[in-house]
């Protein structure tokens, strides 16, 4: 038998092979059976991540909550219970996956972030959407977490008008982006327009635009941010402050994408898409060890002034010194 420590541990320690098999292959008495059996006996939940990482939040007014989804790839899984074809941002592209729906606590652009909730988006088991997700986990923000934040950040995909709605009567500002094509009012007796038909001045680009958007009861500022290369971010926000102008939406926007970071990291460090189960609860066991594993590994990288990728690398470095000290395999030369 073993203990949900065993397994994070070995998340933590394994080099490429996140596998039962690999598991058992090397901790002596243990087979593959307990393994699996562990996974798919166990019930952990999100609650889980919450307790483990409220500790490490550095909480305050100024902080954000980040919101997006993610990919766990599984193109080359065929029997993989909870695995759907569906986009994936970092493919471009639809691919067959686990798809994740995360919040991500930050003190900061510059500060560390730390993932506090995530649902596993399979609307055939449980019937929910991506943003019936979001609502889900934002509620539970206001009535389990009790967090000081009151400033959250996503992308268009979440930008529903029920969704503006629920953050805005609970109090809290947002920020988002928004696809050119939603409709916007300027004046009551003009009607509505696309955004990319709009007209700003060298002002309006600093200060933003007070908009109407279409069916939201409330007005909004509206910022048009160009990238050098000229691509176009609609932004906006239901801070109607004069201090809220380009500046701060383009802050926000960049702290946003540290979920971006959570996610390559995430990925690339703890397994996540690694698990071959095939059961759903084995997935689920196995995707709530992994948000744990990665806690884990930000808590120790803080602990030794290191990022997370020198850290895990680090475990390493003893093996390959041995190595190259006393090579088992050596090279055949002429």
């Amino acid at each position: 038998m073993i203990v949900k420590q065993e397994y994070i541990e070995y998340l933590l320690s394994t080099p490429f092979n996140y596998t039962c098999t690999n598991m058992a292959d090397h901790k002596p008495n243990l087979s593959h059976d307990v393994v699996s059996d562990f996974l798919r006996r166990e019930r952990f939940t999100p609650a889980d991540l919450w307790a483990i990482v409220q500790p490490y939040i550095t909480d305050s007014v100024t902080a954000s909550v980040l919101v997006d989804d993610s990919v766990q790839d599984k193109r080359y899984s065929h029997f993989i219970e909870l695995v759907k074809k569906q986009y994936s941002g970092n493919e471009h592209g639809t691919v067959k996956g686990i798809g994740l729906v995360n919040f991500v606590h930050t003190a900061g652009n510059d500060e560390p972030h730390w993932p506090i909730d995530y649902r596993i988006f399979h609307p055939e088991t449980d019937g929910k959407t991506k943003n019936d997700h979001f609502q889900e986990m934002f509620k539970r923000l206001i009535t389990h977490k009790h967090l000081k934040a009151r400033r959250i950040l996503f992308d268009s995909w979440y930008a529903s008008v029920d969704n503006l709605r629920l953050i805005h009567r609970a109090e809290w500002t947002f920020f988002t982006t928004l696809k050119s094509n939603r409709l916007v009012s300027l004046h009551r007796d003009t009607g509505y327009q696309h955004l990319d038909t709009l007209g700003f001045t060298e002002q309006t680009l600093i200060t933003g635009l007070l908009v109407k958007l279409k069916e939201i009861p409330f007005k909004v500022k509206l910022f048009k941010l160009v990238a050098p290369n000229g691509d176009i971010d609609w932004v906006i926000t239901n801070d109607l402050d004069v201090s809220v102008n380009r500046f701060v939406a383009e802050l926000a926007n960049d702290t946003r994408w540290q979920i971006e970071t959570f996610h390559r990291s995430f990925k690339q460090l703890t397994g996540s898409e690694r698990c071959q189960c095939r059961k759903a609860r084995s997935q689920r066991n196995h995707l709530a060890c992994c948000y744990q594993a990665w806690v884990a590994l930000q808590v120790k990288a803080n602990q030794v002034g290191q990022t997370i990728y020198q850290l895990r690398t680090g475990l390493f470095s003893d093996y390959l010194r041995h190595e190259l000290a006393n090579p088992r395999i050596q090279a055949i030369t002429l």
